[in-house]
């Protein structure tokens, strides 16, 4: 069966290529494949681009698996088959080394999420990949940085692209596409998709999490009331006056001492 992408979601992913200079000639990119909608649009609409684009690169997906009874990928294996996505499933011991590696009242969630990205980031080494790319959308980058605010007490988001230590970059080709465009897609097309009942952390018997759900329930809340909620954040990820904040080290250096030296006449 053909995948219909639409062209308002194909020309967000490519204006962000564009913009941010993710995926160029040459380049070797490694897609991580939950097998969840946003990391199977991904897997296509770079498919998508790899037949249009005017440059050459390959892909290919990877799907990290934790070494738990029960866990099936063979939808996953044969969507991938049929529409001729170079595919690998990672076996791991994640699950069995959690029972001795995790630390007291850490966040099973975070633990597995440090693991499944070093399992990822040791499959791209091993393959030679220059850049690995992430299914992270608008949604989840606004939602980390009110988390990040919020419970931590920093301003940060999800950066478009970034140097890790391994020498490769991390890329995200979807962070300007909204999470409601990545549902329709899956939708749509009818992809069976594999949600959070496939995170270790399920199994475990402890309490989930509660940050995210919390943040996202109250950005649809706000959502309902200014329907343009989103694009004025968007336009804020743009436009950042960081010398406005109590950060000594952003401010304009040259400035303040004009202030100073003003202060003393």
């Amino acid at each position: 069966m053909a995948i219909n992408i639409s062209k308002k979601l194909l020309r967000v992913a490519g204006k962000t290529n564009a913009t941010f200079k993710l995926i160029g000639e040459g380049d070797k990119v490694l897609v991580g494949l939950s097998g969840g909608k946003d990391s199977l649009a991904l897997v296509h609409i770079l498919k998508h681009m790899h037949r249009s684009a005017p440059f050459k690169f390959e892909f290919e997906a990877v799907t990290i698996k934790y070494g738990m009874d029960g866990e099936n990928y063979d939808y996953l294996r044969n969507h991938c088959l049929e529409h001729e996505i170079k595919h690998t499933i990672f076996d791991t011991n994640i699950y069995e080394i959690s029972n001795d590696t995790i630390r007291e009242n850490s966040s099973f969630c975070s633990y597995f999420s440090r693991m499944r990205r070093g399992a990822l980031y040791t499959f791209a080494e091993q393959g030679g990949f220059n850049k690995v790319a992430l299914g992270h959308h608008f949604d989840d980058a606004v939602e980390s940085f009110f988390m990040n605010m919020f419970y931590n007490g920093t301003m940060r988001s999800l950066a478009p692209i970034y140097k890790t230590e391994r020498g490769f970059h991390l890329i995200r080709p979807l962070i300007q596409a909204r999470e409601s465009q990545l549902r329709a897609f899956a939708d749509e097309n009818s992809i069976q998709t594999i949600g959070d009942e496939s995170c270790p952390a399920m199994m475990k018997n402890v309490k989930m999490p509660h940050a995210r759900e919390a943040t996202k329930e109250w950005l649809k809340e706000m959502e309902s009331k200014q329907k343009n909620l989103f694009k004025m954040l968007k336009a804020s990820f743009e436009h950042i006056h960081d010398d406005t904040f109590f950060d000594p080290a952003r401010w304009n250096r040259d400035d303040i001492s004009k202030v100073s030296s003003n202060s003393g006449q």
